[in-house]
């Protein structure tokens, strides 16, 4: 069995839109965060190391290399033909209107680019760099605006040092909508306070507000950050493995089966990953996700009547 039988998956969402495999490259532009360089506050989410996420996050090459050492590896992986320029670390909208012109244009430069994946926060995206996204895509380029939530709780995203609300998200979206840009929304499960019902409750509200895209991420415990810190002193315990199982496969069952998930689950590297060790093995959290749906005998939206009234509205 694989994911895509149970689940509208990025890959197979491109292949059916495009007639040939679409692939991600991350990318690091060199960004900050409003929330690492003062302008919001210091040294980021309590979860956050960048390098536990973007392969080239400590010495980032140009653009155009990053791109040509990315085509050689997903080549040879999954037979990509054609590739979205995925702006990964840190704040990708995060500077001058002007200078992301110029390093976006830098990414669809290459011929095989097709598209843009911007990843950002919904308090960094003025209705400047809207329209320079909107621009692309009247372009017909295959753009897409990744908004890191993590949580609708504003409660939990002051405890995860966020340095923005649910309200900034809102805005964010409704902005994005208002050019028909698409939208992919991050959501973590497992942060610090929270439980399956706060996952839940999360998911109901980005889907009343309406979103193209999400992506699930495992919040995992790498070295360099608060989160260490408090793992080390017990103040946080993270998840296990079959609680991530039950609960990324309860959100997907709730999800509309025209919304693409781009990614359910992340990992980190074993070098900087703490906790909790199953973080580092990407196909097994995949396919045991795909053994937990086909379990279920239910597909991404299958069960949304019935399982809406079972969890409640919070």
């Amino acid at each position: 069995m694989i994911l895509s039988d149970y689940v509208n998956t990025f890959g197979q969402a491109m292949l059916e839109r495009h007639g040939k495999r679409v692939h991600k490259l991350a990318l690091n532009a060199s960004f900050t965060c409003p929330n690492r360089d003062g302008s919001k506050g210091r040294g980021g989410c309590t979860f956050c190391n960048n390098v536990s996420f973007s392969p080239n996050a400590r010495q980032p090459a140009s653009i155009s290399e990053q791109i040509e050492a990315g085509r050689q590896v997903i080549r040879k992986r999954t037979g990509a033909q054609e590739y979205i320029a995925y702006f990964q670390a840190y704040t990708n909208t995060y500077a001058d209107v002007d200078e992301l012109a110029r390093l976006y244009d830098q990414a669809l430069a290459e011929p095989d680019v097709i598209g843009l994946s911007i990843g950002t926060r919904p308090d960094c995206v003025p209705e400047p760099v809207l329209d320079l996204l909107a621009g692309y895509q009247d372009k017909g380029l295959e753009v897409w605006l990744e908004l890191g939530l993590q949580s609708a709780s504003d409660k939990t995203l002051e405890r995860v040092n966020r340095g923005h609300g649910f309200e900034e998200y809102v805005t964010a979206v409704r902005n994005a909508h208002a050019r028909n840009l698409q939208v992919c929304t991050h959501l973590i499960i497992g942060l610090p306070g929270e439980g399956r019902e706060h996952c839940v409750s999360t998911l109901q509200r980005v889907l009343e507000l309406g979103v193209e895209g999400l992506k699930l991420h495992p919040l995992h415990v790498v070295k360099g950050t608060l989160l260490a810190n408090q793992w080390r002193s017990g103040e946080y315990n993270p998840l296990a493995l079959d609680e991530y199982i039950s609960t990324a496969a309860d959100l997907i069952e709730l999800t509309p089966p025209e919304v693409i998930y781009h990614r359910v689950t992340a990992t980190a590297a074993r070098t900087l990953l703490l906790a909790p060790e199953w973080c580092a093995q990407k196909w097994r959290v995949i396919n045991r996700i795909a053994q937990e749906l086909d379990q279920r005998n239910v597909r991404q939206g299958g069960a949304i009547k019935t399982r809406w009234r079972q969890v409640g509205k919070l």
